[in-house]
């Protein structure tokens, strides 16, 4: 794995070949996210977006590459022999990177319903690859309605970083709604309107959280720890933005290392218990 992630004690309960598989696909994931995330590539430069759409292109070429069988990057030669191994679908990958163009394409939107094909197109899709590795088929909503959370999540962690790069998730008709301009956001400073802004986007994400819970196909439930390790790392990261007032304007919110350890022994003690019972 090329870098840290809230991941990596969610990886440590697969079996090994599941384990390799994912490091593979998330690291061609991360490689493809990476090519809008300089500082350069923003909708405000010309010259930046002409160059992140041509890395984004020489992605497809490798998603390619790796399904004809001769990948010519790093992360591609890593992921090529788990897409035979797993049967993975390719249009996961390809939908993937179109979601990460869009941050080519926009620097906000209007509506959750536009925010909403975002969240599905660069975090619901890596949910349905993870499907297939995990062997749990049967559980798209499951996969769909958890990435959205987890996205969602993350949007209201990186607000500030994100308003850095000149990109504002939170759809502009909350911040009417609250009368919150992204001049206030940028500015840094919580006010009460903010403040409730951000809430009413927690409650948004613990409303996926739910509907990603009740969507789990029992039969599927010992195949999905590795998800459900994930959410509750996520939730518990959801949790510590609330503690702190909803204040992601001047911190970064973090789930500690070693919480993140105690939440995922947590959940596969209590998987096991479920098992045994």
């Amino acid at each position: 794995m090329s870098r840290p992630t809230s991941f990596y004690y969610a990886f440590l309960v697969l079996p090994r070949d599941q384990r390799e598989a994912m490091i593979a696909v998330w690291d061609f994931c991360r490689a493809v996210d990476d090519t809008v995330d300089e500082p350069t590539v923003t909708t405000a430069n010309a010259e930046g977006v002409g160059a992140g759409k041509a890395s984004l292109e020489a992605w497809r070429t490798e998603l390619e590459r790796c399904y004809a069988g001769h990948p010519h990057t790093p992360q591609g030669l890593r992921l090529e022999p788990w897409l035979r191994r797993f049967s993975l679908s390719r249009q996961p990958f390809a939908d993937l990177i179109d979601g990460v163009e869009m941050d080519l394409d926009r620097c906000s939107y209007s509506t959750f319903d536009e925010l909403y094909e975002y969240c599905w197109r660069v975090a619901s899709t890596v949910g349905l690859i993870c499907l297939e590795i995990f062997g749990a088929r049967d559980a798209r909503d499951y996969a769909i309605n958890l990435g959205v959370a987890l996205q969602l999540t993350n949007i209201l962690r990186d607000v500030s970083a994100d308003l850095e790069r000149g990109r504002v998730y939170l759809p502009l008709d909350d911040l009417e709604r609250f009368d919150v301009s992204t001049s206030d956001l940028g500015a840094g400073r919580m006010t009460d309107r903010i403040r409730e802004l951000l809430a009413f986007e927690a409650g948004r994400a613990r409303d996926y959280y739910r509907r990603a819970r009740a969507a789990m196909p029992a039969h599927d439930r010992g195949a999905l720890l590795a998800a459900e390790i994930m959410a509750a790392i996520y939730r518990a990261l959801l949790r510590q933005i609330e503690r702190t007032g909803y204040d992601v304007l001047s911190r970064r919110v973090r789930v500690s290392r070693r919480r993140q350890l105690i939440i995922a022994l947590g959940t596969w003690l209590g998987a096991r218990l479920h098992v045994a019972a």
